[in-house]
């Protein structure tokens, strides 16, 4: 006998999801199609547009201001900070020489936080962030990291976040996947790789991975008919198929099946809801004027904004931006500069726009990537050439709408921005608050898999941060 799954079992049997956990919490009306029940409470974020910047920014040019450091230029990293942590092979072998920010700082709006000059624009919007100063890691290099930061796990094979919200949350848009993922077109290319497990579904049903949209012409491929071919044929075609399909589905219970019917229903219904999405043409030249001069070129970081914000309108849950190239080893302050030139106008005027709109309360914006950038020079630490090493022991990250508290500051580093001094918010931290903004308890949402019950946050302990919550 076929071994059911919880979710098949109570489709099969006619017991609703909803009324086992949290029936019309969401808009559609199903609340968490996860293996859990229990009594949880209204979501503060309805959606989440994560701004995934992969590469480690510096947190030392861009947030975390310390002046101290220009007393220490040029002298070494004392043991006493550096306290034996490790180092990657790139800089392991030579002297750990200080070299202090590239840039100056000035406080902004009525929270007074601290914003490199290199990002004039998320100056603008400082009241409607919250900065979280003490993020942590434990992953040193770039594919593990940013696995963990996505996953909560370092080893591919786990769901990610998004994919997480989609298998409890769904969505109240049914032309459109529930989670939506946008890379950045960059000018010059990129060599720095995405994994498509950044936005996997793990063991997961693969309906909830992420849909990538290309930078093409079709940003999705085979949604388009042949020359010819009647729309009812290709209906009658899809009938079709999902009949047979059911009818396998009877027969074995597997849940990857239910997948394929899906998608064929999602992929008819996205033949009209994708081409009206990407077309920007009825976007006011306000819009592309608040999202800056890079925004009319298709497949930009400021584009995909503007595409984020239409997405939010239409009710997907999870928009996930990936823009690279964050990863400084060297000339610092050109490759950092031309990355913040790249994002700051678009991120603040998300931001606004959202705000505008009406839809900022109720959207989770998040801003971040793996890890942070260390306080040693690479290279020549008094050189244009230099740059710096990654850094896991703490980075900076802000969030924005959604529950979470405007215009403060949380956690804070030492003198050196080497270590958390305050209030650490490990990776782990960041996901069980992030689910609670969703109206999710992280310790009762999990996925059962040979045996154990696998969640986002993991088996080690991890909080909701409080502290930052509205």
């Amino acid at each position: 006998m076929n071994e059911l799954t919880r979710r098949l079992f109570l489709q099969q049997t006619g017991v609703n999801l909803g009324a086992v956990a949290l029936a019309g919490l969401l808009g559609r009306g199903q609340g968490l199609a996860a293996p859990l029940a229990g009594s949880h409470w209204a979501p503060k974020a309805k959606r989440i547009i994560f701004l995934t910047q992969s590469g480690g920014p510096s947190q030392i040019e861009l947030f975390d201001y310390k002046p101290k450091l220009q007393r220490w230029a040029g002298k070494e990293l004392p043991d006493s900070v550096r306290q034996g942590q490790r180092l990657t092979t790139m800089t392991a072998n030579q002297k750990q020489l200080i070299m202090p920010a590239k840039t100056r700082f000035e406080r902004h709006g009525q929270s007074g936080a601290t914003i490199s000059e290199w990002l004039p624009h998320l100056g603008k919007v400082a009241d409607e962030l919250c900065f979280i100063k003490s993020m942590t890691t434990d992953q040193i290099n770039h594919a593990p990291a940013m696995t963990k930061f996505l996953t909560g796990h370092q080893i591919p094979g786990r769901p990610s976040m998004g994919a997480w919200s989609s298998y409890g949350l769904g969505s109240p848009n049914k032309d459109l996947p529930e989670y939506l993922v946008l890379i950045s077109k960059m000018k010059r290319g990129s060599d720095q790789p995405l994994y498509d497990h950044y936005w996997g579904s793990g063991f997961l049903p693969s309906q909830h991975q992420g849909v990538k949209l290309r930078n093409a012409k079709d940003s999705v491929l085979y949604l388009r008919d042949p020359d010819g071919l009647p729309p009812e044929l290709r209906r009658g075609m899809i009938d079709g198929l999902g009949e047979l399909n059911g009818m396998r589905l009877e027969e074995t219970g597997d849940p990857e099946i239910r997948t394929r019917i899906q998608a064929y229903e999602m992929a008819h219904r996205m033949q009209t809801s994708v081409p009206d999405l990407n077309d920007l043409s009825d976007e006011p030249e306000s819009v592309f004027e608040m999202y800056g001069p890079d925004s009319r070129r298709p497949g930009s970081y400021a584009a995909n904004c503007i595409l984020a914000r239409r997405l939010a309108e239409r009710g997907v849950p999870f928009v996930q931006l990936f823009h690279p190239d964050w990863d400084h080893h060297s000339r610092l302050s050109s490759w950092c500069t031309a990355r913040c030139r790249d994002t700051d106008q678009p991120s603040a005027a998300l931001v606004m726009d959202l705000k505008e709109r009406g839809l900022l309360e109720d959207t989770l914006v998040i801003w971040g990537g793996e890890f942070g950038r260390g306080v040693a020079g690479q290279g020549k630490w008094d050189s244009p050439e230099g740059g710096r090493d990654h850094h896991p022991r703490c980075f900076t990250l802000w969030m924005a709408g959604g529950g979470v508290q405007p215009g403060i500051t949380y956690g804070a580093t030492d003198d050196f921005s080497y270590n958390v001094a305050k209030d650490p918010v490990h990776v782990r931290d960041l996901h069980a608050t992030v689910l609670h903004l969703l109206g999710v308890d992280h310790e009762r949402f999990s996925h059962r898999l040979q045996g154990l019950d696998y969640r986002l946050t993991g088996v080690e302990p991890s909080r909701v941060v409080d502290d930052i919550l509205l």
